[in-house]
């Protein structure tokens, strides 16, 4: 079972991507879904981000906020660099558990490993294959927006504290570009697949 990675910058589209690799066959992992649970769950990963951030991070029922700790990790490079070194060894030793679990299933052709800093966090050197998920600044604006859940500044901060679009290209074995149709999407995300399997 092949273990391929699929990144790309906030409003990409990845998720899109992700949604259809499953309905193909393939394993998602949701290396964003994972952080958060062990976020919530995982009180050695609260003490070392307490340490780190201070107390700035919890809210009135003195667990963390995770609005509070965004925040925080997201004002520069430096704080998200604290963030990722406590945070990132807990999601790896995950995909490496549920990698064992999930192969020895002998279901799926594929572990696809779905996270926006797969490249940034190093996570690229334990992969087979990267598939990267590029659109135009405007369009993932756009899509970043209508989730509602962030303003266009904080939009923009994500987007210089990650790759650029040229770089993951660089580094990528797939290269999927979504300026277009949904339908357009899904037809390079099959061939993609259909290359891999």
């Amino acid at each position: 079972m092949l273990k391929v990675g699929l990144t790309g910058g906030i409003g990409c589209g990845k998720s899109t991507a992700s949604a259809i690799l499953s309905e193909l066959g393939a394993y998602i992992f949701d290396a964003d879904k994972e952080a958060k649970h062990i976020l919530d769950t995982n009180e050695r990963v609260q003490s070392e981000l307490i340490a780190e951030f201070g107390t700035d991070i919890l809210g009135p029922d003195e667990t963390i906020d995770r609005k509070k700790l965004a925040r925080v990790s997201f004002q520069d490079e430096d704080h998200q660099l604290r963030l990722n070194a406590i945070v990132h060894p807990y999601i790896f030793e995950e995909i490496d558990r549920r990698f064992a679990q999930i192969s020895s299933q002998g279901k799926y052709p594929l572990f696809v490993v779905d996270g926006a800093l797969i490249f940034e966090s190093g996570l690229d050197q334990h992969l087979d294959y990267i598939i990267v998920i590029s659109s135009t600044m405007k369009h993932r604006i756009e899509r970043a927006l209508s989730r509602g859940t962030l303003t266009r500044e904080e939009i923009i901060k994500r987007m210089e504290l990650q790759w650029t679009d040229e770089d993951k290209i660089h580094s990528a074995d797939f290269v999927i570009h979504n300026n277009s149709t949904e339908e357009s999407l899904r037809e390079q995300v099959e061939e993609v697949y259909r290359r891999l399997t």
